[in-house]
């Protein structure tokens, strides 16, 4: 009873999000660690933005290439996750369901019979969306063995990267009618991939598996606190998706992305072909 009256004030000074009160009031769980959500939230949003294939091992035909946009998801957190403090606090994580990132990518010319070396960028310029302004900057470089004939199994290998920044209000004020000060968030991944896909007609369904690692950096403006990420990511990521050539000068990729027991989403790709 007294935890619940708690709660109560706390969610009438504005620290508790009224769709949270329901949780908050039954306390945190026996196994909850304020470092471990901490460090949850922090690796999230890294993991979110991280440059997944979105492509068969083989991109493109040698010596062509797409430009396009992705959309990538993040899926909205539970009020377990989103409470910090002993459940005494919400912090404002969800922001936005997708990230919309440009993307290119280009397949060099063989070496040899059947080897493609290819490389591929992304970019998410600093403009202000939805309460947040985000720079995104990713690369990928890698190498992919044709199927014989044009037809058949795709294998190859990637090296990614990510650097992200976010500036935005996440770490919400202690009270109501406090003053708002934007937060800054630094996320960075880094991995390498192992790639298979089996190429038909117009399309090849692929699968990757990896592994990645999560920096982050993030310095809350309103208490001058910089909290450290105790757990960072380093860990098994994988994905399964399907590309498909929808015609001459149009190609399209659809993925499933996860890291376990921190991302599960999916991404789009639509890029023309040059």
């Amino acid at each position: 009873m007294l935890w619940v009256l708690m709660v109560t004030q706390l969610a009438q000074a504005g620290r508790i999000d009224d769709a949270c009160l329901e949780t908050a009031a039954e306390g945190p769980p026996a196994d909850y660690s304020e470092a471990g959500q901490r460090s949850f939230l922090l690796n999230y949003f890294a993991l979110a933005t991280t440059f997944s294939p979105l492509h068969a091992p083989v991109p493109a035909k040698p010596g062509t290439g797409s430009a396009g946009v992705e959309i990538a998801g993040i899926p909205p957190l539970s009020c377990k996750r989103r409470l910090v403090l002993d459940y005494t606090k919400t912090e404002d994580t969800n922001k936005t369901p997708v990230a919309p990132r440009i993307r290119t990518h280009f397949a060099f010319p063989r070496v040899g019979k059947r080897v493609v070396p290819y490389a591929g960028l992304g970019y998410v310029p600093p403009v202000p969306l939805l309460g947040t302004q985000n720079v995104i900057a990713s690369g990928e470089l890698g190498v992919g063995v044709e199927a014989k004939g044009g037809k058949g199994w795709q294998w190859g290998g990637r090296y990614h990267y990510t650097l992200m920044r976010t500036i935005a209000e996440i770490a919400t004020p202690f009270e109501d009618d406090a003053p708002s000060f934007d937060d800054f968030y630094v996320g960075s991944t880094m991995g390498f991939d192992a790639m298979a896909g089996f190429q038909f007609d117009q399309w090849t369904p692929y699968a990757s598996v990896g592994l990645t690692s999560v920096y982050t950096f993030f310095h809350i403006g309103d208490s001058g606190v910089t909290p450290k990420n105790e757990d960072a990511f380093l860990g098994v990521v994988s994905s399964v998706g399907t590309q498909w050539q929808v015609s001459e000068r149009l190609t399209f990729s659809g993925e499933l992305y996860a890291a376990p027991m921190v991302l599960l989403t999916g991404r789009l790709y639509l890029g023309w072909v040059f």
